[in-house]
């Protein structure tokens, strides 16, 4: 029974690629196009897209282009390959401006790219590009409604960022490279303002400015050690109840009371 179920399958498998075949030599274009059509509808999207290649070039300026070069996008969409997806999709939209899936391809252009946006770990120019092509859809379409979806997918991808830089600072802090990590620190705070690292950050800052201070050559200290005092009084205003609290106060006492007894000497 298995070996006749198996052979049956293959029949139907022989058969199937004969159809294609046939079709595929066709001069028919029109047959072409419908075949495509009832592949890409089917699910069997290799084919479909091997088919609307050979009758896309005669169909420019028909009626049947508009709706050709969406399935092609769709069938690269559908088939994971969000790189060509994003790119015709962008095409199409830029192409048929006025057509009723022009909307639709301008969000999905954008989204093939938020999936193309890789682990932070890893180069973000994907993650810009994909933030970029949201934006360019709330621009294009301020009343969709995808435009909320858009919001919370950029904010997303903004944290991603925000999470690489984080991670590059503290990377050089714990190096020990204390003005590097001050440096990227204080840059991702002027980049994201609002980020959910601004306590860690700030938190960094002091440290930073701490170590830094106090590895310096001794005519250097008091200015780094200013900045310390600086960024430890701006953490304790902002931010009283943090767990940290209590090891930045005692550590922002400490530089004080060294300051006070380095006067004394002095």
């Amino acid at each position: 029974m298995i070996r006749i179920l198996g052979f049956s399958i293959l029949l139907l498998s022989l058969f199937s690629c004969s159809k294609f075949q046939k079709i595929s030599k066709s001069s028919d274009f029109d047959k072409k196009y419908t075949a495509a059509v009832a592949y890409y509808e089917k699910g069997d999207y290799y084919r479909a897209l091997q088919l609307f290649e050979q009758v896309a070039p005669l169909m420019r300026g028909t009626a049947k282009a508009e709706q050709l070069y969406f399935y092609y996008a769709m069938a690269y969409y559908k088939q994971k390959d969000f790189l060509l997806a994003s790119y015709y999709f962008e095409r199409f939209a830029r192409d048929y401006p006025s057509s009723a899936n022009a909307s639709e391809a301008l969000f999905l252009a954008a989204e093939c790219k938020y999936k193309l946006s890789p682990p932070f770990t890893l180069d973000q120019t994907p993650t810009l590009e994909a933030i970029q092509a949201f934006q360019v859809f709330i621009n294009a379409y301020p009343a969709s409604p995808k435009v909320q979806q858009c919001n919370e997918l950029i904010d997303e991808l903004r944290l991603k960022l925000q999470t690489k830089d984080f991670t590059m600072a503290l990377q050089y802090f714990k190096m020990e490279a204390f003005e590097a990590a001050v440096i990227a620190f204080t840059n991702l705070l002027d980049d994201y303002p609002e980020t959910s690292y601004r306590e860690d950050a700030m938190y960094y800052i002091f440290k930073s400015w701490y170590y830094y201070a106090k590895n310096s050559i001794s005519f250097k200290q008091d200015e780094r050690y200013s900045k310390a005092l600086t960024a430890g009084s701006d953490f304790l205003v902002l931010y009283a109840e943090s767990p940290r609290i209590s090891e930045v106060q005692n550590l922002y006492d400490q530089i004080m009371k060294d300051n006070i007894n380095k006067n004394k000497l002095n």
